[in-house]
């Protein structure tokens, strides 16, 4: 186990697929091999999703403290915060309980990474409505961590293989989304992007800068803010030795990205970066009326500690069945697995 980084796994929504999708991908031994996890939740509920999933050979391990994790295949570890009432306990419901629940989970792995304690985060999903109707009033993980660690300048990038995206804003109304695309939130976000890469490994990355109107505002025919706003954060950027392009129409940026033009892309607003990664990561079987494919990592970046999560809901329409995928998550455990080697904090 020497070497091996240390990840807080967070249980995410107890209604939800969080623990589910925690069982099966703990169920790989090849999880073990390059980690050692351990899972910020309830042991009750998690010894349910045993049940849940069929994964009869898998044991819960109650634990109090970090330092008594076993971080053994075939062992799940739990930092145990006694959380669920699993008599009154129900898959699929929006309630203050499991948003109270989910959202310590959270709240303690920051604590933990903050202390030295783990080496990355990995979040499972949350219900927004469910944590403020327990009084937490955040819109998502992202605002969490940059409130709880103090953070002011961040980005959520979303990764799917090779095409990787990361925010101008995220969780506002469109309307909000277009005032915020100014100058100097643009260069911070493109400077984030640039940084994340060489975590990555990337040692020269390309950045394409998408444009926030239609045809990157053609010269301002249909808008300015490319001309007023983009175009100089990416010059100030370009100055610092930064490769990025734009501002680049976003009707077209996104393929050349997935062809290999950039190595990641800075959207202006949520639906403009999101669309594209869950076309491709989110694939659904008609004929057998499931998804076959969840795959996707959505990463803050900016924060003082790493943070990776799956990039997908609570599935609360078919949590507590044992169908929820758990690829997103695995992917999120392989990019933790990888910032945290790569850490120079």
């Amino acid at each position: 186990m020497k070497g091996k980084k240390i990840l807080g796994i967070t249980m995410g929504d107890p209604a939800g697929c969080g623990p589910e999708i925690t069982v099966k991908a703990l169920a790989r031994k090849e999880i073990y091999d390059m980690c050692n996890p351990i899972v910020i939740g309830d042991a009750g509920m998690m010894k349910d999703a045993i049940r849940v999933v069929g994964a009869k050979d898998i044991e819960i391990h109650k634990v109090g403290d970090v330092k008594d994790a076993k971080f053994q295949f075939g062992i799940i570890d739990v930092l145990h915060l006694d959380l669920v009432d699993m008599s009154t306990h129900q898959y699929g419901k929006v309630s203050a309980a499991a948003g109270e629940a989910a959202f310590q989970c959270v709240r303690k792995v920051i604590e933990l990474a903050l202390a030295g304690e783990v080496d990355a985060t990995i979040t499972n999903p949350l219900n927004k409505e469910a944590i403020n109707l327990a009084g937490h009033h955040y819109s998502g993980h992202t605002e969490i961590y940059a409130d709880l660690t103090g953070t002011r300048n961040y980005s959520m990038m979303l990764a799917h293989e090779d095409l990787r995206v990361v925010h101008v804003s995220t969780h506002v109304s469109l309307r909000e989304a277009c005032e915020r695309v100014k100058k100097e939130r643009v260069y911070d976000v493109i400077k984030i992007a640039h940084d994340a890469c060489k975590r990555l490994g990337i040692d020269n990355p390309k950045i394409g800068v998408a444009g926030l109107n239609p045809h990157a505002g053609e010269n301002g025919l249909f808008g300015t803010e490319e001309k007023n706003e983009i175009e100089p954060a990416i010059k100030m950027a370009q100055a610092e030795g930064v490769l990025a392009e734009g501002p680049l129409p976003a009707d077209s940026v996104f393929s050349k990205a997935r062809g290999g033009w950039y190595d990641i892309v800075v959207a202006m607003y949520h639906d403009q970066g999101h669309i594209p990664l869950k076309v491709l990561g989110f694939v659904y079987d008609n004929k057998a009326k499931r998804w076959s494919d969840i795959s996707g990592v959505n990463i803050t970046l900016g924060l003082p500690i790493i943070r990776s999560s799956v990039d997908h809901g609570t599935a609360f329409g078919r949590a507590g069945q044992g169908l929820a995928n758990e690829t997103s998550l695995i992917n999120a455990i392989h990019y933790g697995v990888q910032l945290a080697t790569n850490n120079k904090n």
